[in-house]
């Protein structure tokens, strides 16, 4: 269940971050989503392994895709705007 609530949170999460994102974006809207979604998943199991969340709605399972998401969408724009400085 937690995967399935992390993709749809992932998936939401990416397509906000691509409709909220100034600029053009060298990656398209799958790519921001498919991150998101990365993300999303990535927090979950982390989350579910290190304990900080149990079986049910609980505040840090939502919280946790959401950072996840939003951490992942950072390192994609940081990767890349040091990819585009270095190829100049």
């Amino acid at each position: 269940m937690y995967f399935v609530a992390a993709i749809a949170v992932g998936g939401l999460v990416g397509a906000l971050a691509h409709l909220l994102m100034p600029g053009k974006r060298p990656e398209g809207v799958l790519m921001t989503i498919m991150v998101a979604i990365a993300g999303a998943v990535s927090a979950t199991v982390l989350g579910a392994m290190m304990g900080w969340h149990s079986e049910g709605l609980t505040t840090a399972g939502i919280v946790a895709p959401i950072l996840g998401s939003v951490i992942f969408l950072l390192f994609l724009m940081a990767y890349r705007t040091i990819a585009v400085r270095t190829t100049v």
